[in-house]
C-alpha cells in the first residue's frame, strides 16, 4: 500500500503535533468521563425510572448508527483537523449551556435528551475525524506504541468514575459540566496549534470546486467509492465482518452480565465492579507492554487469531466459575483485548490510505454500533426465557466461529494487513 509521504525510519514518537493531541485528548476524556457518569446518576435521580434511563442511553447511541457513514464522505474531502477543534468548541458551548440550565432549575427531560442527542451526534463525527486524522500525526514506524498510549489513556479515564460520583453527590453536575466545558475549550485550543498538513485535502481541491454544485450526487459518489473499497479488499473486509459479530456479543454481553451479577450474588453491582475493574487493570498493563514491546512483525497475524479465539472461550465462559477465578478470566481479557485493538487499529490505520480514511472507519463505526445495538437487545430478549450464562456462551461460540472462518479463512488477506511494521 503507497504512503502519501516518504519519511526516514525510526522517527521519533513524540513530535510537537503528537504531543498536542495526546495532551488535548487526555483533558478533554477526564472531563468528558466525569460529567457522562454524572448525567447517568443526574437520569436515574431524576425521573427514578429504568425506563427514561434506557431511553437516554439509546438517543446517545442512536447518532452513532447513521452519523458516522454520513460523516466520512465529507471528512475525506475536507479538514478533519479543522472539524476536531470545531467540534470541541461546540461540545464546550453545549456542556456551558446545560450548566447554565441546570444552575437556573431549569431541567427538562425533553431538552436533556435534545442535548443528548446533539451529543450523540457531535461525538460519532469526532470519532471519525479523529481516527482518521491521528494517524497523519505518528511518524512511520510508531503506530503500534501510538495506539498502544492512547489506550492507555483512555482506560485510566475509567478512575474518574468514582470521582464523578464524589462531586456529583456532594457538590452536584453543574460544577461537572462547567468543568467538562472548560476541558474541551482547552482541549480546542490546544489542536488549533496543530500544525500537520493535510495533503489529501489539496489533491482533492480541485475536484471538491468542481463538483460541489450537486453535493448529494457527489456524496453518494463518494460513499460508493468507500463501499467499493472495502469490497476490493478482502483483508479489510474480512476484518470489518469479524469484528462486526464481535461487537454484536459485546453488546449481548453488555445487556446480561451486570444484572446477572446483581440477580446472583448480595450487592453484586460491587462484585461487577471488581471482577470487571481486573480488566481495566489488565488494560493498563497491556498498554504499557505493548509501549515497550513489539511483536515479530510475521507473527502479527497467527497471536492476532490467537487472541481472537482465547478472548472468545474466556469471555463465553468466566460466569460459570467463582468469583475470584473470574477476576484473573477478566484481567487476561483485559491484557488479550487491548492485544487485539493495538494489532488491528494500527495495522488498518497504517494500511488505509489516508484520504479514504473518512469512509472506511465511517462505516467501521456505523457497523459497530449497529452490532451492539443488536446484540444488546437480542441479549436483553433471550436472556428473559433462557439462562443467561446459556445466551452468552452461544454468542461466545459464533464470535469464536466468525474469528475461525472469517479471519482464518483469509489468512492471506489479512495477514497481509497484519504482518507489517505498523
Amino acid at each position: 500500500m503507497k504512503k502519501e509521504t516518504t519519511t526516514k525510519p525510526n522517527n521519533r514518537l513524540w513530535t510537537r503535533d503528537f504531543t498536542i493531541i495526546t495532551l488535548g485528548s487526555v483533558i478533554s476524556m477526564l472531563g468528558n468521563d466525569a460529567a457522562g457518569f454524572a448525567m447517568s446518576l443526574l437520569v436515574l435521580d431524576y425521573t427514578g425510572s429504568s425506563f427514561y434511563y434506557a431511553v437516554y442511553l439509546a438517543v446517545y447511541l442512536l447518532p452513532s448508527i447513521f452519523v458516522p457513514i454520513l460523516s466520512g464522505p465529507f471528512l475525506d474531502r475536507f479538514s478533519r483537523k479543522r472539524a476536531i477543534w470545531t467540534l470541541d468548541f461546540c461540545s464546550a458551548g453545549l456542556y456551558l449551556l446545560l450548566a447554565l440550565m441546570l444552575g437556573l432549575g431549569k431541567f427538562n427531560f425533553a431538552l436533556f435528551a435534545l442535548a443528548t442527542f446533539l451529543m450523540g451526534c457531535i461525538d460519532g463525527v469526532y470519532s471519525v475525524a479523529y481516527e482518521s486524522f491521528y494517524p497523519l500525526l505518528i511518524s512511520e514506524g510508531n503506530f503500534t506504541k501510538a495506539y498502544s498510549i492512547s489506550s492507555t489513556l483512555e482506560t485510566m479515564t475509567f478512575v474518574m468514575m468514582p470521582v464523578s460520583a464524589f462531586v456529583y453527590n456532594t457538590v452536584g453536575i453543574v460544577w461537572l459540566f462547567a468543568f467538562n466545558a472548560l476541558t474541551f475549550l482547552v482541549a480546542a485550543l490546544f489542536e488549533l496549534q496543530i500544525k500537520a498538513a493535510e495533503q489529501y485535502v489539496a489533491d482533492r481541491a480541485g475536484e471538491t470546486l468542481e463538483k460541489t454544485k450537486h453535493v448529494v450526487r457527489q456524496f453518494a459518489s463518494d460513499f460508493q467509492q468507500g463501499i467499493r473499497f472495502l469490497r476490493a479488499e478482502p483483508g479489510l473486509l474480512a476484518v470489518t465482518a469479524y469484528f462486526t459479530v464481535s461487537s454484536l456479543f459485546g453488546g449481548v454481553s453488555n445487556a446480561i452480565d451486570l444484572p446477572y451479577f446483581k440477580n446472583s450474588f448480595s450487592n453484586g453491582e460491587y462484585v461487577f465492579t471488581i471482577v470487571w475493574g481486573m480488566a481495566t487493570v489488565g488494560r493498563m498493563i497491556g498498554g504499557a507492554l505493548h509501549y515497550k514491546l513489539r511483536f515479530p512483525t510475521g507473527a502479527k497475524f497467527a497471536i492476532a487469531l490467537g487472541v481472537y479465539i482465547v478472548l472468545s472461550v474466556l469471555d463465553g465462559t468466566y460466569l460459570y466459575f467463582p468469583v475470584p477465578v473470574m477476576m484473573a478470566m477478566t484481567f487476561t481479557t483485559g491484557i488479550l483485548g487491548v492485544t487485539s485493538y493495538n494489532i488491528r487499529i494500527s495495522a488498518t490505520q497504517s494500511y488505509v490510505p489516508h484520504e479514504k480514511k473518512g469512509r472506511f472507519n465511517g462505516i467501521w463505526g456505523t457497523l459497530m454500533t449497529a452490532g451492539a445495538l443488536i446484540g444488546q437487545l437480542a441479549g436483553g430478549a433471550l436472556a428473559t426465557v433462557l439462562p443467561p450464562r446459556a445466551v452468552i456462551s452461544a454468542f461466545a461460540l459464533v464470535t469464536l466461529l466468525a474469528a475461525v472462518v472469517l479471519v482464518g479463512g483469509n489468512r492471506q488477506a489479512v495477514s497481509k494487513i497484519y504482518n507489517t511494521q505498523a
